[in-house]
Parts: structure tokens; C-alpha cells; sequence
């Protein structure tokens, strides 16, 4: 081993220890970084574990106080009964431990869809560093990390979408989709989408997406209600008492109503009216051609700013992988000057707890700069950020 390796393996080490040493602290210190919405998918998954109701206020309360978490009112879990299978591990643990695993669940996942985007849009493989880096200096990424929140796993999903169908493994990257329905109204283009294409097309990738997609979301749904059978009927009913309609989510619907009338709900879906009505137009331009790694940012980008509800400042990480194409595809100066001022201001705005209303306007400027970029790599002489070959039609 030459000195080169070896101080490379002692450095190592060292991190490990350092490692270790805070770990221990965090599991001895509850007051070091309390649990924040974390609690809400481990006392969930600790409820439908023990047969109990994870959408139960009352249940869930005494639970995420015993885990630290300093409320009077309970944290809930608003995702539909198939997200239960993604935080189920979780029950398994003591609320201190499962808080430790979640982070590290996340932070890389987060890194991980960094690098396979970087490479995936032409990003110098020497390089890939860039993509970790871009990913955890993203600052939404940071919001998903420290509140806990399930964001990262989105992304995962996206990620192993794109991943799986360049590998030509259709069934796969349907079933990757279920991590996007943890929260669909996020990402409710993409399986428009593929079902549009399985209309128009009827081949055996867009068929085999949507049985992938339609198995594996059977799957997931199957899972909790082995331990908790009425699980459906108890988020049919939760939602039915406090429906989105009492949430002030950054969405331009929430907008409509502040302006029209609070009580005109429907006004939460006209976004989404437009929505449908772009991707119609969309459709007509690009799906002749349609390459789902040229597509897919633009329809998350889209569907979120769009969707009816939601939207939050710590699910803005599902729009990475936008964010890491105009990177790895080297826009233009201007562009990464805005995607640098975006990413600033949010960095400004959580310093100065502006609250989640005011980052209404992160995902739509987000979306501006990255059709000025994508449209600036299309002129004579600029590369598109996508390596040939690599992209296939669904």
C-alpha cells in the first residue's frame, strides 16, 4: 500500500470514529436535534404495526411526545395507506434510533439520485462529486433532511425511473413510480403521461410500465393492511374530517382562494386544469419523440406547480433532478447565476422563518430558468446534456 493509500485509509478510519462518537451523543441526547415531522411516519408505522389507526390524532399523540417531540397537537401523516410501506421499518425501532436511520435513509438517497442524474444528463463521470454536491447543497434538500420529511424518497423514485427505463427494465421503472404516489398530487403529469403513451402506442415498454406500476402499488397497499385491515377505510374517513381544504399550502390554488373566497375549495384544482391543458399542448410538440429523460424534469416541474395542494418548501427536492440537468449539460452563465440566486433565497428566507406561504414563488421561478436553459443548450453549437444512446422512448 503506498503512503497515497494509506493516508487515504487512515482518513478514513478517523471519519468513522468521529462518526460513531456523534452518533453515540445524538442516541444519549434527545435535546441534540429533537425529531421534527419524523415522528409522524414512526408513531404511524408504530400504530399500523400494533394494529392501532395511524391516521388517529389521538392515538398518535401520546406516541410522538413519548419520542420528544414537544406538541399539543399531533403531527399527521396525510399520505395514502401505500406510503405506510415505506416507513413500516421504522416501527420496528425505538423513536431515537429509527430518527438516525431515516436520516441516513434520506441523505443517500438524496446523494445517490445526485450522482446517477449527474451521469445520466451528461455530466463528466471525473466529475461526478458534482453530483452529490449539487444534491445536498440544494437547500430543499437540507428542509427534507432536517425536518425529516419524506421528500428524498420521491426523488428516489424518479431517479430509479429514469434508471430503470434506460435499461430497457419497463416493469421496474413502473413500480419505481409508487414512491412518487407517496405523494401524487406532486407528480400527477408522470402518469399521465405514461398513460397517454400506453394509448397511443399500446407497445410492450408502455405496457409493462403500467402493469409494473399497477402490482407494485398493489403491493404496497397490500403490505399495511396485513397488520391494520381497516387502514383504508380510517384514511378515507381522516381525510373526510379535515380535508386539504384547511391547509395554507404555497400552491397558486391556495392563492385563488385567499383572493375569491377560503370556502370555494374547487378554486384548488383550477392549477391543475391548466396543468392538464399544457400537457395536451406539450404533447402535440413533443410526443413523436417523446425521451422520458428529456421529459421527466419538465413534468415534475410542472405538475408542482401546479398541484392542488401541498407543495411545501422540503418537497422542492423533487425538482433536483431539473436542478442537476442545467448543471451537468453546462447552461449558460445566466442560468446558473439563477439557479444560484433561487437556491440563496431560500437559504435567506428559512434563516429569517418566513414561514411556507412566502416560497410560493421558488417552484415557478425554478421552472423559468430551466426552460431558459434547456432552450439556451438547443442553439447551434451547444450540447443538450444528455448523452446519445442513452435515452429511450417509453
Amino acid at each position: 500500500m503506498n503512503l497515497r493509500r494509506l493516508l487515504s485509509a487512515a482518513g478514513v478510519a478517523l471519519a468513522a470514529v468521529l462518526l460513531v462518537g456523534q452518533v453515540r451523543q445524538l442516541l444519549a441526547d434527545p435535546s441534540v436535534w429533537p425529531p421534527d415531522d419524523f415522528v409522524e411516519y414512526w408513531a404511524a408505522a408504530r400504530l399500523t404495526l400494533t394494529g392501532g389507526n395511524p391516521y388517529d390524532a389521538e392515538q398518535l399523540l401520546p406516541l410522538q411526545v413519548a419520542a420528544g417531540r414537544a406538541t399539543d397537537e399531533a403531527v399527521m401523516m396525510w399520505n395514502p395507506p401505500w406510503a405506510l410501506s415505506a416507513v413500516l421499518p421504522l416501527g420496528l425501532l425505538p423513536a431515537r434510533e429509527a430518527q438516525l436511520l431515516w436520516l441516513a435513509v434520506n441523505l443517500v438517497a438524496a446523494g445517490w439520485c445526485g450522482d446517477r442524474l449527474w451521469l445520466r444528463f451528461g455530466g463528466d463521470p471525473a466529475r461526478r462529486w458534482a453530483g452529490w454536491a449539487a444534491a445536498l447543497a440544494f437547500v430543499p434538500t437540507l428542509f427534507a433532511l432536517q425536518s425529516g420529511q419524506i421528500g428524498p424518497l420521491l426523488l428516489l423514485g424518479a431517479v430509479l425511473f429514469l434508471e430503470a427505463e434506460r435499461r430497457g427494465w419497463y416493469a421496474l421503472a413502473g413500480a419505481a413510480t409508487v414512491l412518487l404516489a407517496i405523494k401524487p398530487h406532486l407528480a400527477y403529469l408522470v402518469w399521465l403521461a405514461i398513460g397517454v403513451l400506453w394509448l397511443t402506442r399500446r407497445d410492450r415498454a408502455s405496457t409493462r410500465m403500467l402493469l409494473g406500476g399497477a402490482l407494485a402499488g398493489g403491493l404496497a397497499t397490500a403490505v399495511p393492511l396485513v397488520f391494520a385491515p381497516h387502514v383504508l377505510t380510517q384514511y378515507g374517513d381522516a381525510m373526510g374530517n379535515r380535508p386539504p381544504e384547511q391547509w395554507v399550502s404555497p400552491t397558486l390554488g391556495t392563492v385563488l382562494r385567499l383572493v375569491f373566497g377560503e370556502g370555494r375549495f374547487g378554486l384548488q384544482f383550477v392549477p391543475v386544469a391548466a396543468g392538464l391543458a399544457w400537457f395536451a399542448w406539450h404533447w402535440r410538440r413533443a410526443g413523436r419523440t417523446w425521451d422520458w429523460a428529456e421529459q421527466l424534469p419538465l413534468l415534475l416541474l410542472v405538475s408542482f406547480v401546479t398541484a392542488p395542494y401541498g407543495a411545501w418548501p422540503f418537497d422542492l427536492v423533487l425538482l433536483l433532478p431539473a436542478v442537476v440537468r442545467l448543471l451537468a449539460g453546462g447552461a449558460p452563465r445566466p442560468v446558473l447565476a439563477g439557479l444560484l440566486a433561487v437556491n440563496a433565497a431560500c437559504l435567506a428566507m428559512n434563516l429569517m422563518q418566513t414561514g411556507s406561504f412566502p416560497f410560493l414563488w421558488v417552484a415557478p421561478a425554478l421552472l423559468g430558468v430551466y426552460v431558459v436553459g434547456v432552450n439556451s443548450r438547443r442553439a447551434p453549437g451547444i450540447s443538450p446534456g444528455i448523452p446519445r444512446g442513452v435515452g429511450a422512448t417509453a
